[in-house]
């Protein structure tokens, strides 16, 4: 069907109607809604419609009511009717919403039900579809899925993972004589002057001594081994780890070897893992009963360690 003019409404209408409290001697009155005048509002008192302007029985602008008169309470009755606030009374339809009505993150947390959200909502490749990390900063979150709690998902950082997942075992480092070190005195503990460094991960090597970096506490495992020159049969050489200027352990960390023919350059080494606390420092010494100064051999001296990982 056809229709001249506007088209008629699809919904019922309803106008927004304020009653006012009624206060002796009174001619001013708040409105709830702003107005531009009073033109926008029909004044009802005493179930008689007044009339609007300047000189009539009311004027408004803004919030303001102004009457030309007061009126007594508990005898007069007054409300208003705000023409230019018609407010539909009929509600959407269901299904009737589609995206287009609703504004971009009109939808908050405050709306969705607890657990309403699955895997048909959930994009699959969020994690799976990312390149995956190659090294991981000890305060980098971890996601987990928590098999206790249904799969949950938990965060933590890699610090705080249990012991023995990850780890690269370090501090750790990697040292040779720089050249061939003379005068190692007979029947004595010499210390080898290490100065020459493959590596070093924490800087913790200096002064022909390894020393455990702060916050680095826990198990070690060390390897060292030279190669002391011209000795006779029957004689000793003996390599030793020291913690802290002392033997690691009289007998554990040594390593040693009896010559059985005259004039042998020999080689020994020893492997050792010690518990180690932040400045505690650890050296390599050497020791034979040749009766001379002898000499270690520095393409034959090594001394490494690095912290294990787990235990």
């Amino acid at each position: 069907m056809s229709y001249l003019g506007n088209a008629p409404a699809r919904s019922f209408i309803s106008f927004e109607r304020q009653v006012f409290t009624i206060v002796n001697s009174q001619t001013a009155y708040a409105l709830s809604h702003s107005v531009t005048n009073e033109n926008d509002i029909r004044l009802v008192i005493n179930n008689v419609v007044q009339e609007p302007g300047s000189g009539k029985a009311y004027t408004a602008t803004g919030t303001a009511l102004t009457l030309s008169a007061a009126l007594t309470n508990g005898t007069d009755e007054m409300y208003c009717v705000f023409l230019g606030r018609a407010t539909a009374t009929s509600a959407p339809g269901a299904g009737s919403i589609g995206t287009a009505q609703l504004a971009a993150d009109a939808v908050t947390n405050a709306k969705i039900a607890d657990d309403a959200i699955s895997d048909e909502q959930l994009d699959p490749t969020v994690i799976t579809g990312q390149t995956a990390e190659t090294s991981i900063a000890t305060d980098d979150l971890i996601l987990l899925s928590d098999t206790s709690a249904s799969g949950a998902l938990r965060k933590m950082t890699r610090a705080n993972f249990v012991s023995g997942v990850g780890g690269d075992n370090t501090p750790s480092f990697s040292v040779t004589l720089s050249s061939n070190q003379t005068g190692i005195s007979n029947a004595t503990w010499t210390k080898l002057n290490f100065a020459s460094e493959y590596w070093d991960t924490d800087s913790a090597f200096a002064s022909n001594k390894f020393t455990v970096p702060s916050g680095e506490d826990g198990k070690y495992y060390f390897g060292y081994t030279t190669r002391v020159t011209s000795i006779d049969d029957a004689e000793q050489v003996a390599i030793k780890l020291y913690k802290n200027g002392s033997p690691a352990d009289t007998e554990r960390s040594m390593g040693n070897s009896f010559v059985s023919l005259n004039s042998q350059n020999v080689n020994v080494s020893g492997f050792y893992a010690i518990s180690a606390s932040a400045s505690d420092y650890f050296e390599v010494y050497v020791y034979h009963d040749e009766g001379g100064n002898q000499t270690a051999e520095a393409g034959a001296s090594i001394f490494f360690g690095y912290k294990l990982i787990g235990v």
